[in-house]
């Protein structure tokens, strides 16, 4: 090996300087909107948080009843109150079902038994969305899947009900 060092020329240490206080500069200036696009990202989601919707288990029956209650949305910065519903029945089994009322065609709001000429479905007025009680789509009509079915737990003999989530089977 030699004992020859390459000597940086004042052209390249200028160079590297410059490049080096521009990079730190970039970098400043890039961290505050970086971290306020992210900070709402790593917040901890309270979305799958369970909401008292006000009605006893002993009031569930079989006959679909539907249900509103308001939770809190964060989006942001921007604090709201949103009013949910759910569409509330017991199975044959005795199991307590809970099932979105947007239909999966085009997110209108189906109501139980709207329709005259099918009754004990779910009936969605925009396109003659048809379900079935136990929120499965009717084979034939424009709902491409099943209603979706909200997380729930019963506590203190009431019902709580979280996130609604999409279910397989059509």
């Amino acid at each position: 090996m030699s004992d020859y060092k390459q000597q940086v020329s004042r052209r390249q240490f200028l160079n590297y300087t410059l490049t080096g206080v521009g990079g730190f500069m970039a970098a400043g200036m890039l961290a505050s909107p970086l971290r306020m696009a992210i900070d709402p990202v790593l917040q901890p989601s309270r979305s799958g948080d369970l909401a008292n919707v006000g009605l006893a288990e002993e009031d569930i029956t079989t006959e679909p009843q539907r249900v509103e209650w308001k939770v809190e949305q964060v989006d942001g910065w921007y604090e709201s109150e949103v009013t949910k519903s759910a569409w509330v029945f017991k199975n044959d089994k005795g199991e307590i079902v809970a099932l979105s009322p947007v239909c999966k065609h085009l997110g209108c709001m189906v109501s139980w038994e709207g329709s005259e000429k099918y009754p004990n479905e779910f009936f969605c007025p925009c396109h003659d969305g048809r379900y079935y009680k136990d929120g499965t789509n009717v084979p034939g009509t424009p709902p491409p899947e099943p209603l979706d079915v909200f997380e729930q737990k019963v506590e203190n003999g009431m019902l709580f009900l979280g996130k609604a989530h999409p279910r397989k089977g059509a």
